[in-house]
């Protein structure tokens, strides 16, 4: 089965220092080992660099660019990119308008519209109250806790 995982999952995993790095690893370790395939979208790595490139007294991790770059071009190896599509558009702004969807959590929504139209069936997330109101629209997304994997 198909897994999409979260920016905040990958934010724990280029930090050691995190007190979730371990869960994070954890998760993904056992989703591969389950024969899970985890995927990304081009989104989760633009936010990866956006938080990873902030200063850490703004919560982010205070990577220099190319530092944040080595870390995404890794992730990029390990989980395969679902590819952007014309279709993911009309999928969010149903999302978004169905739900009334606003602030950061538009984000979010692209994410699942993501899902949607790649058919992927879970999100493995540690914002979990980010997507369980959005995850209900449309075909069936599980949102999953990486420390309940």
């Amino acid at each position: 089965m198909a897994v999409l995982v979260d920016t905040s999952v990958l934010i724990r995993l280029a930090n050691a220092a995190d007190s979730s790095h371990a869960v994070a690893a954890r998760a993904v370790v056992e989703l591969h080992r389950r024969g899970e395939v985890l995927h990304l979208t081009p989104q989760n790595l633009v936010e990866f660099c956006a938080v990873a490139t902030r200063p850490t007294g703004v919560n982010g991790l205070g990577l220099s660019p190319q530092e944040a770059e080595q870390k995404a071009a890794l992730f990029e190896k390990a989980f395969p990119l679902l590819a952007e599509s014309p279709d993911i558009f009309p999928e969010w702004k149903a999302l978004v308008v169905a739900l009334g969807v606003v602030g950061k959590q538009v984000h979010d929504a692209r994410l699942l519209a993501v899902c949607h139209v790649h058919g992927v069936a879970r999100i493995l997330t540690f914002n979990v109250g980010h997507f369980t109101r959005l995850a209900g629209f449309g075909p069936a997304v599980s949102v999953v806790d990486p420390s309940r994997v």
